[in-house]
């Protein structure tokens, strides 16, 4: 996750997350991906049921029929190991979160022990209601799936009306002041709607929103010819700076990130060393800090059957079920050999990642996409748009 309005924007310093010794427990959400101790925000896809059938859908979600896996009790006492064990954030997600009937009594479970939550969802089923009583728990965020405009996001989601529903829950979460934000998932159908995007922040007053680099998984993995080509890409993250710039500019600052795709870091401070130099290695300080792609140290994903998963795109390697073991100890499990190597990659990439410049910044970028690609894990990721003179300058 690269914090464009933070980086380039100078919307945070580095001594901001030093004022709380990077302490993910102390750290406000804002500054979490600059900790040092990087305990993980936990994915849980909670359901595997669905009321739309988009086309990249990563968990390969199913309609709504059938019984979820995991039962209330049982994920009460997921929850509670997460929150003991220091995870900062349990960031609930599906197949379609809200769906589960009792996504609003685990919510409450997670904030009353300390964490924060968040949700992760095509808001469609986002109510008045369900507004509010998500607002009274204490949820921290709700995150809205968008691909663009009404006919590129129906086509998407292939459901008929599906963003004007989208829509109808982003207001219903502003009503009761709930913080809402939105996901875009870039791909060749849908990167010609960005500058849509940021329209929509600017006309509906919406904070924040994540840009998602193409992960080649479930559903997403039919896509993979769809995934932008380098240029295409730099093209892609020059738009999403220089529109955020001009929101900062117009006085409307947004929260605007990046997520997937680690090579935006460094990407941002060679612009910067031409723009700012002086911000660059501010900026440079920061990358250090958020230290690259964390799957498998500073994420980690449980699926709708208790399966543990370095991330949520990463769904062939299991290390476990938290029905038969706690995540915490899963997770600390030093005989597990890809989570071993997990926490330190940057021993075992290979490729142009192991002789990058970058490597301390950016960790070899996203795994599960290397090994989709080339069907070796270490290899390098095929999406790093750096040219060769960039990465061994």
């Amino acid at each position: 996750m690269i914090g464009i309005s933070k980086l380039y924007c100078g919307a945070v310093e580095a001594s901001d997350a030093l004022r709380y010794g990077r302490e993910a427990k102390k750290l406000p959400s804002h500054l979490l991906q600059f900790s040092k101790d990087k305990k993980p925000v936990v994915v849980w896809n909670m359901t595997r049921r669905c009321n739309l059938k988009c086309v990249h859908c990563y968990a390969q979600a199913r309609d709504l029929q059938g019984q979820d896996e995991i039962g209330t009790e049982q994920a009460r006492a997921v929850i509670a190991d997460l929150a003991a064990y220091g995870a900062p954030v349990m960031l609930f997600s599906g197949g379609e979160p809200l769906v589960r009937q009792d996504l609003t009594e685990l919510a409450s479970h997670a904030v009353n022990l300390g964490m924060r939550a968040v949700i992760s969802t095509n808001g469609t089923l986002i109510t008045k209601t369900r507004a509010r009583e998500l607002k009274a728990v204490g949820l921290s965020y709700v995150g809205i799936s968008i691909d663009g405009g009404p006919e590129v996001h129906d086509r998407f989601r292939g459901v008929p009306g599906s963003f004007a529903k989208a829509m109808e829950g982003v207001e219903n979460c502003q009503a009761e002041g709930l913080k809402v934000g939105l996901r875009f998932t870039v791909n060749k159908r849908n990167v010609g709607e960005v500058s849509r995007i940021f329209k929509l922040l600017r006309d509906m007053e919406i904070p924040r929103v994540c840009f998602y680099h193409l992960v080649y998984s479930g559903r997403g993995s039919e896509l993979m010819n769809e995934d932008l080509d380098h240029q295409a890409t730099r093209r892609l993250v020059d738009l999403i700076l220089d529109e955020t710039r001009a929101l900062f500019e117009a006085g409307m600052p947004k929260e605007v990130l990046t997520v997937d795709n680690h090579a935006d870091g460094p990407y941002i401070y060679l612009r910067l060393l031409k723009e700012d130099p002086e911000r660059a290695e501010e900026v440079f300080k920061l990358l250090q800090f958020n230290e690259g792609n964390n799957s498998g140290r500073g994420i980690g994903c449980i699926s709708w059957d208790g399966s543990v998963h370095p991330d949520q795109f990463w769904r062939q390697h299991i290390f476990g079920n938290v029905l038969k073991r706690p995540f915490s100890r899963i997770w600390e499990d030093d005989s597990i050999e890809l989570l071993s190597r997990l926490k330190d990659k940057k021993k075992y990439v290979r490729g142009r990642c192991a002789a990058c410049r970058f490597l301390n910044v950016c960790a070899g970028n996203f795994r599960a996409r290397a090994e989709a690609f080339h069907g070796d894990v270490w290899a390098e990721d095929p999406a790093c748009y750096l040219t060769e003179e960039e990465i061994r300058a």
